[in-house]
């Protein structure tokens, strides 16, 4: 007997992501994973390269996993599927249409079904009544489906209870389909905090995945040599037990390959976590903490309890092991920020040094308890209307300011994030009040020469802010355009060992000689570099660069010391966190 076709559809925001919901399904539904397919995409294909792809398999069932940075892809992809395919089964599921799905099964009348809340069991459900014909939908709990003895009857059955995390399959086996992604994983579901923005803030409850079980998977990706596995849970540490379980197996089992990344409260972190997060291989595990803001009324308005004080304590002891890799997350459009009060919290945020400074703005969420005080007209918030449901402006931040927000937002992404401007942006710093500041300005200059709308390479990027300064800043000072120019090079030196010289760098033939003495004298560099060298690493991997001040303390200080420095660079030996090369001071 032929059995149906099932194909299981993640959209994702990148390609570098993965999908784990859609396995999770697949794995669950056990009896039927011979006629499961999985596929995915992402949102930045074009919707008829997907439309076709689907197409070509003549699936009998589709199942599409929805979020809000994919649901409109996913309407634009269903819409066309019923042309082309009228009489496949096609169903939803996912938090974008977990909340009132009667209302979007009204709106789409293409849809067939609905899987409200999680789906393992559901879906489970749903194979045996359409592969095997056995049960019924009504029976079914946790879906919205079309009655077909009544015409546009739509028919909701009540919410499933809450699963065993332990019965919840793992959801990787064949790992090659998946190379060069980031792997998701999750030991934990639900949140005992009550965040407003979020879809948790209704359910405090946690559920946890039996730490034997989370170490016997982790084990398989360690195995593996996996690059990253990225824990969505919630709030990791919410468990003192279960997370320092888990921290203690990964040091144990460090392979020296994979890294970790975990969502945390900074402020609950203990003395004893934090102990063990500093003996940690560097690299083995990165952090992100929400802080979201640094006003105390918008926090306590979006019922959220914490102290900006220990946040900064916890992660000023976690940078001093030198060894993790932090993001620091804020929200823009809160209840109660306005312009200069964010500008204050982004100026708090940067103070902290993080590796990653994430600026986000709001999505008033369906289901969230602020979608809900909307509704009751406690606050003055207008959002977009489409997902993701973005902050337009609210009483207290007009859309201008949004605007505003969005330029250093930009900006903050290009030139902090990237990890490519380290001595340049130190530098730069000294010349504007804040932080905040500079990046606003340099957004601004961006607009002006209508490069807000365009890409541009890493050196066009360079060159930008070179002629940012040049135009805006230069005449504070004689000599400062060179200084900055100095520091680029070494920006540019510390990533990668250019193939031609930036147009900003000084000659290089005026010191070429001491160059190729020093790189004839492999005793003295192994020394300078403390690792054996051979000839293979003299010419590919090494380079040596000249700076007419000390490029260390002028970029922290804002000085010249007046001493000539000569660096030499190592791509063989880079940092773990930051990717830089090894550096060593030498004298030429």
């Amino acid at each position: 007997m032929v059995r149906l076709k099932v194909l299981l559809v993640g959209i994702n925001a990148k390609y570098i992501h993965s999908n784990p919901a859609i396995r999770s399904l697949r794995n669950y539904a056990l009896p039927y994973k011979d006629c499961i397919r999985i596929s995915e995409y992402t949102i930045n294909q074009y919707k008829d390269d997907i439309l076709m792809d689907i197409y070509k398999q003549k699936p009998d069932f589709i199942g599409v996993s929805c979020y809000i940075w994919n649901f409109g892809m996913v309407q634009k992809v269903c819409r066309e599927l019923r042309k082309v395919l009228p009489e496949v089964k096609l169903w939803l599921g996912g938090p974008e249409v977990s909340y009132d799905p009667k209302a979007l099964m009204e709106e789409l009348p293409f849809i067939d079904g609905i899987m409200a809340g999680e789906g393992e069991e559901v879906f489970l459900e749903l194979m045996k009544f359409y592969v095997d014909g056995q049960g019924e939908l009504l029976k079914i709990k946790g879906i919205c489906f079309r009655d077909g003895r009544k015409e546009d009857l739509v028919v909701q059955t009540p919410f499933r209870e809450e699963m065993d995390m332990d019965k919840l399959p793992f959801p990787y086996e064949d790992l090659s389909e998946l190379e060069n992604r980031i792997i998701y994983y999750e030991s934990s579901r639900g949140c005992p905090y009550s965040c407003s923005y979020c879809l948790s803030s209704e359910n405090k409850r946690v559920r946890f995945r039996n730490v034997k079980k989370v170490e016997e998977e982790l084990l398989f990706f360690l195995e593996n040599k996996v690059p990253q596995v990225k824990f969505v849970d919630r709030t990791f540490n919410c468990n003192h037990n279960h997370a320092m379980a888990i921290w203690r197996f990964i040091k144990e089992h460090d392979n020296g390959i994979t890294n970790f990344h975990f969502e945390i409260a900074g402020e609950i972190l203990k003395a004893d976590e934090i102990e063990l997060l500093n003996s940690m291989r560097e690299g083995l595990v990165q952090l992100e903490v929400g802080v979201q803001s640094a006003n105390e009324n918008t926090l306590d308005a979006i019922h959220r309890r914490m102290s900006l004080e220990r946040i900064k304590e916890v992660v000023h002891q976690i940078q001093r092991g030198e060894n993790i890799h932090i993001h620091l997350d804020l929200i823009a459009g809160l209840p109660l920020e306005d312009f200069p009060s964010f500008r204050a919290s982004f100026n708090e945020v940067y103070a902290m040094k993080p590796d990653q400074l994430q600026l986000g703005f709001l999505k008033v969420l369906k289901g969230s308890t602020l979608n809900q005080e909307l509704s009751g007209n406690q606050w003055d918030i207008v959002y977009q209307e489409e997902p993701p449901y973005e902050v337009l402006y609210t009483r207290w931040i007009s859309y201008d300011e949004i605007l505003l927000l969005k330029k250093v937002e930009s900006m903050t992404e290009i030139y902090y994030n990237s990890g490519q401007f380290e001595y340049t942006l130190k530098y730069l710093m000294h010349f504007f009040d804040t932080p905040f500041d500079f990046f606003l300005a340099l957004g601004n200059y961006y607009e002006e020469l209508g490069l807000h709308l365009m890409s541009s390479s890493r050196m066009g990027r360079y060159e930008t802010l070179l002629s940012f300064f040049e135009q805006r800043i230069a005449a504070v000072e004689n000599g400062e355009v060179k200084v900055l120019k100095s520091l680029m090079v070494h920006d540019l030196f510390c990533r990668e060992k250019l193939k031609s010289r930036p147009s900003f760098a000084e000659d290089y033939e005026a010191y070429k000689k001491k160059y190729q003495l020093f790189y004839q004298d492999k005793d003295r560099i192994a020394v300078s570099l403390s690792r054996d060298i051979g000839t293979e690493d003299v010419k590919g991997v090494l380079h040596i660069e000249h700076y007419p001040f000390n490029v260390y303390q002028t970029a922290d200080k804002g000085i010249r010391t007046g001493e000539e420095q000569f660096i030499l660079y190592d791509y063989k030996n880079r940092n773990p966190l930051n990717k830089q090369a090894g550096q060593a001071e030498v004298v030429l």
